[in-house]
């Protein structure tokens, strides 16, 4: 059993975006992590859901699903999708690829949240959808 946890999903809209962000930190602040702590935390819920919304749904309407477990003084992040998946993981998470250059994307979310968490794993399967699960522990004291 974990000390903590919560679930929210939401309709993928790229408005809902900023409100994820914003649920997870909420939901992170009794770590009381530092602010550089907590920025990491956010920018890769961001780029997670940004990814769900513009490559899983195509923009398209579908549900983005976050599950966040506190254990000690470690989150655990689940974001997940049901959209068209990663055909190829691997080549998905090579810096600056990106499978929708028409949109100018950066090709930097998987490079993102690998910097900013302390763990990604990427599980996908074509036309099921995507599940990214991260970890970070938060070194700071309550």
């Amino acid at each position: 059993m974990y000390d903590n946890s919560m679930k929210i999903e939401f309709v993928s809209k790229s408005q809902n975006e900023s409100f994820a962000r914003v649920a997870v930190a909420a939901f992170v602040s009794q770590l009381d992590p530092t602010i550089e702590e907590l920025t990491d935390v956010k920018t890769a819920v961001s780029e997670a859901v940004t990814n769900s919304i513009i490559h899983g749904y195509e923009n398209k309407k579908g549900i983005v699903k976050i599950e966040a477990f506190i254990e000690d003084r470690e989150l655990t992040l689940i974001i997940e999708d049901e959209g068209i998946g990663i055909e190829n993981i691997e080549l998905a998470r090579q810096p600056l690829y990106t499978s929708r250059p028409d949109l100018e994307r950066s090709g930097m979310g998987f490079t993102v949240m690998e910097t900013f968490m302390d763990s990604l794993k990427v599980e996908s399967k074509k036309n099921k959808g995507t599940r990214l699960i991260m970890k970070k522990v938060f070194n700071s004291l309550s």
